[in-house]
């Protein structure tokens, strides 16, 4: 099943069972990120995909904000709209902020907290780095700089995946993605990983490991590494994901 709801949040929706799916996907990014989990388990049980605000059939925000913590809304509303009191939250990317924000805050109706390669704290990275980053977001040349960063954490993935990518970038409006990417430079996701204590995982690549890297700040948060890929790892290597992510699930299931 397919639906917009009433708050202009594109949700897809489907499958039963025990224990559902929400799944937060990265910037740039779409809920068709997640089709081949989707597909995967809602044979077992119910997955939820979503577009966040200004990505992909979703509206914009009329304010303009991209706040970290008002797309931890997005997620409250999807999860609320759909009468969901308790989930399994899996988050890639800048997804990855989202869905341990939405943990740290609600952590009474996170289930398992399941991270797939997530940003890391940008406010740990050297001013003047930062500085110069914020500052290309203000140029005009601001998507060639977003598109070469693409580029870089896509070496490895496939041609699929690349093209998939950036074409999501073309695809989205340019206030979302510098909205979005400037709350990065400036959002430290380590507290509220730190107020989760349910189950959680980080499925990382080593394309964007960094000291900044949250398996590298936030003390005993177990990790697994996947090799041979990009940064979209569930489009690059959904098999090898999709086991991952069943292992986890069990777990859950086991400590529920």
């Amino acid at each position: 099943m397919m639906s917009k709801d009433k708050s202009n949040i594109y949700i897809d929706d489907g499958g039963n069972g025990s224990l559902p799916l929400i799944f937060v996907h990265s910037m740039p990014g779409t809920s068709q990120h997640w089709s081949a989990q989707l597909s995967h388990i809602r044979t077992t049980r119910r997955g939820i995909a979503f577009d966040l605000r200004g990505n992909g059939r979703s509206s914009s925000p009329e304010n303009g904000d991209y706040a970290i913590a008002s797309m931890v809304q997005d997620v409250q509303m999807v999860a609320d709209q759909l009468n969901i009191e308790r989930f399994i939250l899996v988050g890639h990317s800048m997804g990855g902020s989202v869905a341990g924000a939405y943990a740290g805050g609600y952590p009474e109706r996170v289930a398992g907290l399941l991270l797939v390669d997530p940003s890391g704290n940008s406010t740990q990275m050297p001013i003047e780095e930062r500085q110069e980053y914020l500052g290309a977001l203000e140029s005009e040349a601001c998507l060639n700089v977003i598109e070469a960063y693409l580029r870089h954490i896509l070496t490895g993935s496939t041609e699929t995946t690349r093209a998939k990518v950036l074409r999501d970038l073309r695809d989205t409006p340019k206030a979302t993605v510098v909205g979005a990417f400037k709350e990065l430079l400036k959002y430290n996701p380590v507290p509220a990983l730190e107020r989760y204590d349910g189950p959680t995982l980080s499925v990382i690549t080593s394309i964007t490991e960094t000291p900044f890297s949250v398996h590298k700040l936030v003390p005993n948060l177990p990790y697994k590494m996947i090799t041979g890929t990009g940064h979209w790892l569930q489009l690059d290597k959904p098999e090898e994901f999709n086991r991952i992510m069943d292992d986890f699930l069990s777990s859950v299931e086991i400590q529920k």
